[in-house]
């Protein structure tokens, strides 16, 4: 399950892409998933750096022999596909576990799709901390997520305080005259 965590996060994986990877379609060598036939009959490659790609690999390693290169590439301890209903169920025992409720008047609590959620404003994060052109790097992000036009990747993109922190001190830095980013 961790590997499947941290794939999903590191790629920004929807959770049927990530359980429909067959062994075929993660190729480490050039670092590259193959995500077919996803949201939109779309497919796509996704690539992965160095560090992510340590994680199907150490993954892959402690399977047992795999004969098939069609068969799911995350499966359970018995070789079956890893099922959506089995990652619900862990992810609310721990949420459980970990006493991770969401409040204020919330509908839903964490779901599995907040993993990609996260994910995509992190990025958003991360970029206006390096001093990135976002905007241009925004437009690669959608495709990259798989979105049909960057409007969907904006709904992902929650404002969170550490999005707005950056987000402020960026217009700042060019409303002062500073780094015109």
């Amino acid at each position: 399950m961790r590997a499947l965590r941290l794939v999903r996060y590191g790629a920004g994986l929807r959770i049927s892409e990530a359980l429909k990877l067959e062994i075929s379609d993660v190729d480490l060598q050039p670092r590259l998933l193959h995500i077919r036939q996803s949201k939109f009959f779309k497919s796509r490659w996704v690539p992965i750096g160095p560090k992510l790609a340590g994680v199907p690999h150490d993954y892959e390693r402690q399977r047992p022999a795999r004969r098939q290169s069609h068969q799911r590439f995350f499966r359970t301890q018995l070789g079956t596909p890893v099922s959506r209903s089995t990652m619900e169920r862990i992810l609310a025992k721990l949420r459980v576990a970990a006493g991770v409720k969401r409040t204020g008047g919330g509908r839903f609590q964490p779901r599995l799709h907040d993993l990609r959620h996260t994910s995509a404003v992190h990025q958003l994060v991360a970029w206006y901390r390096q001093g990135e052109n976002v905007q241009t790097l925004l437009v690669k992000r959608s495709a990259y997520l798989g979105h049909v036009d960057i409007s969907a990747t904006q709904k992902y993109l929650t404002r969170t305080p550490e999005l707005r922190e950056q987000a402020n001190a960026r217009f700042a830095r060019y409303a002062l005259g500073g780094a015109h980013d």
